[in-house]
């Protein structure tokens, strides 16, 4: 009888290794193979066709040939108000124009959600911001957000005139909401851009971005 009670527990023990071997397996395998979409460096920019808020159809596919930023906005961020709240952005937004690049700006909160806006009243933020981005886009579906994997605000985006991207990340290095620091920090996107120009590889093609999360519908 002993033996047999011995024999049982063996088993028992054995059988309980397994199932934790089996749980530790699970909480250590690689991410299924059918991830969500998104922007890649050094792969095509996902092609998207949009109306922004001044009623201009914005079709990525025709901004082949330019050097194109995408912005991820949510104006009651604090990360992305301290960006903007002493003009840092929009000296950016206007730098980049006065070179040619196409600068859009977009807004994926969903309605109900912290961030989300209107036409109007996006136009109207533009105006009291002084914004001065390309475009404006109201992504209220988050059709256009998921497409590039933008998970922060703000979220930053880099694509060549070959409709490559060659950023995707934080706008810099500092990762605190205190519009205080944005000079002396190293600006990612300005980095990307001036390296890629000079024909030289980009020293910091992908980094974390840092900010609010984009306020995707909930469920979807």
């Amino acid at each position: 009888m002993r033996t047999v009670k011995t024999s049982l527990l063996l088993v028992s023990a054995c059988a309980a290794v397994v199932a934790l071997a089996q749980m530790g397996g699970q909480q250590t395998q690689p991410a299924p193979t059918s991830t969500p979409p998104g922007a890649r460096v050094g792969a095509a920019a996902p092609m998207f066709t949009a109306t922004d808020t001044m009623g201009r159809i914005v079709n990525a596919d025709t901004f082949r040939g330019r050097w194109v930023v995408l912005e991820w906005f949510n104006p009651e961020c604090p990360f992305v108000k301290k960006h903007y709240v002493e003009g840092h952005m929009q000296k950016l937004q206007a730098e980049m124009a006065e070179e040619g690049i196409v600068w859009i700006t977009v807004n994926s909160g969903a309605p109900g959600q912290q961030g989300h806006m209107t036409t109007e009243a996006s136009n109207k933020k533009a105006e009291e911001w002084k914004m001065a981005p390309g475009h404006m886009l109201i992504d209220e579906s988050g059709r256009i957000g998921r497409m590039y994997g933008a998970t922060r605000t703000p979220h930053m985006f880099v694509i060549d005139p070959k409709g490559t991207v060659i950023y995707a990340g934080a706008i810099d290095s500092d990762s605190s909401a205190d519009p205080k620091k944005v000079d002396g920090a190293e600006n990612f996107v300005v980095a990307a851009i001036k390296e890629a120009k000079a024909g030289k590889p980009v020293s910091k093609a992908t980094t974390s971005p840092y900010g609010c999360t984009v306020k995707y519908a909930p469920g979807r």
